[in-house]
């Protein structure tokens, strides 16, 4: 007898199928129903007696009266509770304006919490949330409070898998969010938009945060003002007895900037510069005493109306000691070029601020080991819209300057003294130093010279009323009352090869309020004319002086100042004479700069261009 395998199996198969189905078919059902439930059932909840209960656990975690209009169930895609039109208040100390307001939060429950008693929240969100972070006059911040309390609050880990004694600490996000600075009850400009924040507990008593955002101003158009990025984490194993004693590790980069919307974002305005920005930092310690180390470099910088053929770029390295949370900063060190290059320092800047609300008692220190002048005529490309042209980069800048409150003589220490002690304020800080520009050469371009070696060239810190340097000043002419005038330099006299038999000599002073140049002297009207056309901020307004606009027309050019050809055979016309000058140029910062004038009087004129 021949017994087939394949269709006893199939014979089985068929009577078995009918039981698989339907048991699928049961299966679907009951999903189904769930799903239903899960749907339709939330909003027949009553949920209202549930509200009193999550504002009140909402406000004793932060410590702040909480409020929300409506609170609705969610059972899909997890389950959880969506808040409406949520605030958090302020602390009357800092406002009256809510520290947060978002139009919604979802709240979203750990799954394994339904099935205990204690509920566990997985994840928070909110949506669209306004911030509002306040700066008190007496150093503290609005969050302060907000941050102490939660470290004080057990919490495990965010990430732990299984429930422990402590509830896990939730996830923390939020997207769109505008946050804005507030100093006291004055709301600055300054403001950070299309923030995504997100904050959790990788370990007991640490909290990660992650934090990117746009930097803006209120007040203006918004500029090109980068990305801001901050990661690191707050709090340790440890716990705190203050705030101050919080450890912190953050990490921050700026990234996508243009120095148009970074002038606009500091100044209020576009200052007219293009390029690239970047800058790093990190802060390592705890927030009431760390130490910053930071990073900036500036790529392709030039004026927007003027692309200059060697396009600036720099990167400078700072590093500091923050003390105070935040408030006092020393030891701070800033080197250009950054260390990080192997290339000598060519600014070095030390300084120190004991009190951010009070600027007048920091110390600032610039020193100038070498800097080539050919650097500075890149900066001052970038600077001014008319660099100067006259100079062939081949000199080197050095010194130092200083500005904090420095020692006077003894008369006017004496009556800034009294001054002071009626006012019971500290001393003003003002700049001293010397700067100077040894090695530069002069060049007229158009008159076809050779170069001019130029002397030093010195800008010197004003000496005190009643010292000797002082005196020498007020017998050399020059203005008695700039030396009672802090925070101003001299300019040392200076020889100028201008076509005559000797050098003139140039001197000025400059100060708070504006700079006044004095130029005497023999020279051709064509080399200081020349010198006026090659150096912008120098010759602007000299022609009108020194030739007036009834003038004669051969003596309204420098041309005509120039040797003029004869039809004769080998006859040449002999050049125009030097003449003597005795010019005074001043200009208040953002005003005109005003001319005035001796009359030229005519000299010998030399057998050949002579320099120093």
């Amino acid at each position: 007898m021949k017994i087939d395998i394949h269709d006893e199996e199939s014979a089985i198969d068929s009577a078995g199928r009918p039981g698989r189905t339907r048991r699928r078919f049961v299966f679907l059902l009951v999903a189904l129903l769930v799903v239903l439930l899960l749907a339709f059932v939330p909003p027949l909840i009553n949920v209202g007696r549930l509200q009193h209960r999550v504002d009140a656990e909402i406000a004793a975690a932060l410590g702040r009266p909480v409020h929300f209009d409506r609170l609705s169930l969610n059972l899909l895609p997890i389950p959880g509770f969506t808040l409406e039109n949520f605030v958090i208040e302020e602390n009357p100390t800092f406002g009256y304006e809510p520290l947060l307001r978002a139009d919604e939060v979802r709240i979203n429950l750990r799954l394994s919490s339904l099935w205990r008693r204690r509920i566990e929240f997985s994840s928070i969100s909110f949506t669209d949330p306004s911030v509002n972070l306040v700066h008190a006059a007496n150093g503290r911040w609005n969050l302060q409070g907000l941050v102490l309390q939660a470290s004080r609050i057990p919490a495990a880990p965010t990430a732990q898998p299984h429930a422990g004694p402590a509830p896990r600490f939730p996830y923390i996000e939020a997207t769109g969010a505008r946050v804005n600075l507030k100093l006291d009850e004055e709301k600055t400009p300054v403001s950070l938009i299309h923030a995504d924040f997100a904050l959790w507990q990788p370990a007991e008593h640490q909290w990660h945060l992650r934090l990117e955002a746009q930097p803006i101003r209120t007040d203006i158009t918004p500029g090109a003002s980068g990305t801001l990025r901050v990661e690191g984490t707050l709090g340790s194993d440890a716990d705190h007895a203050s705030l101050a004693a919080m450890p912190i590790d953050l990490h921050a980069s700026w990234q996508d900037a243009q120095l148009g919307g970074l002038t606009s974002l500091l100044l209020g305005r576009d200052a007219g510069l293009r390029g690239d920005l970047a800058a790093s930092a990190a802060i390592i310690g705890t927030i009431g005493s760390n130490r910053i180390t930071a990073s900036l470099s500036v790529d392709n910088a030039r004026r927007a109306d003027f692309i200059p053929p060697h396009p600036l770029s720099l990167s400078v390295g700072c590093r500091a000691t923050a003390e105070n949370s935040f408030h006092a900063f020393t030891s701070i060190e800033c080197r250009l070029p950054a260390a990080s290059s192997s290339s000598p320092a060519e600014l070095a800047l030390a300084a120190s601020v004991p009190d951010v609300r009070q600027l007048r008692l920091s110390f600032v220190r610039l020193d100038v080991p070498a800097l080539p002048s050919r650097a500075l005529i890149d900066w001052l490309g970038v600077a001014t819209p008319h660099p100067p042209t006259a100079f062939t980069g081949k000199g080197m800048l050095t010194g130092a300057l200083e500005w904090g409150s420095h020692a006077q003589s003894e008369e006017s220490a004496g009556r800034v003294s009294r001054n002071q002690s009626a006012a019971n304020s500290p001393p003003s800080p003002y700049w001293t130093g010397e700067l100077k520009l040894s090695g530069e050469r002069l060049n007229l371009p158009g008159l076809g010279t050779d170069d001019a070696q130029l002397d030093d060239v010195i800008l010197r810190s004003t000496a005190p009323a009643g010292s000797p340097a002082s005196s020498r000043r007020f017998a050399a002419g020059q203005n008695s009352s700039s030396a009672l005038v802090p925070d101003s330099f001299d300019l040392q006299p200076v020889s100028l090869p201008l076509g005559g038999a000797r050098p003139a000599t140039l001197t000025g002073h400059v100060d708070d309020s504006g700079y006044s140049l004095h130029l005497a002297g023999p020279a051709l009207l064509r080399e200081l004319f020349a010198l006026g056309d090659a150096v912008p901020q120098f010759g602007d307004g000299l022609r009108k002086t020194l030739v007036p606009q009834d003038a004669a027309p051969q003596e309204a050019t420098p041309e005509s100042a120039a040797p003029r050809e004869h039809t004769g055979p080998a006859e040449a016309a002999e050049p125009s004479p030097p003449v003597l000058v005795d010019l005074t140029v001043s200009r208040a910062w953002g005003q005109m700069q005003i001319w005035s004038r001796t009359t030229p009087a005519a000299v010998a004129p030399p057998h050949h261009r002579t320099h120093p």
